[in-house]
């Protein structure tokens, strides 16, 4: 399976959309600081994951959700856990 997840920063008003084949491994580097556009952003929750068989559609479902329209489908379908009001605020990688 491949997933396409969201994590929001404990410390600031940030979110993460990734990509990958091992969600809890690579949930885990994020959180240690091994990687280097979130290490600052840490400690993390993550507040949403989809999963898919193919490679291919999650990462078209990633590269979507880091889109402007992507962005304004997040902050609809995850209002009460973005808890984020200004469209402005909202950074993905």
């Amino acid at each position: 399976m491949y997933y396409v997840y969201i994590l929001k920063s404990d410390i600031r008003n940030w979110i993460y959309v990734g990509f990958t084949a091992d969600l809890k491994r690579r949930f885990s580097e994020h959180q240690q600081g091994g990687v280097q556009s979130t290490k600052a952003y840490r400690p993390f929750a993550l507040i949403f994951y989809e999963a898919f068989s193919r490679r291919e559609d999650a990462v078209r479902r990633e590269d979507y959700l880091k889109s402007t329209k992507g962005k304004s489908t997040l902050r609809m379908m995850l209002r009460t856990a973005l808890q984020i009001t200004d469209a402005t605020s909202m950074a993905t990688d």
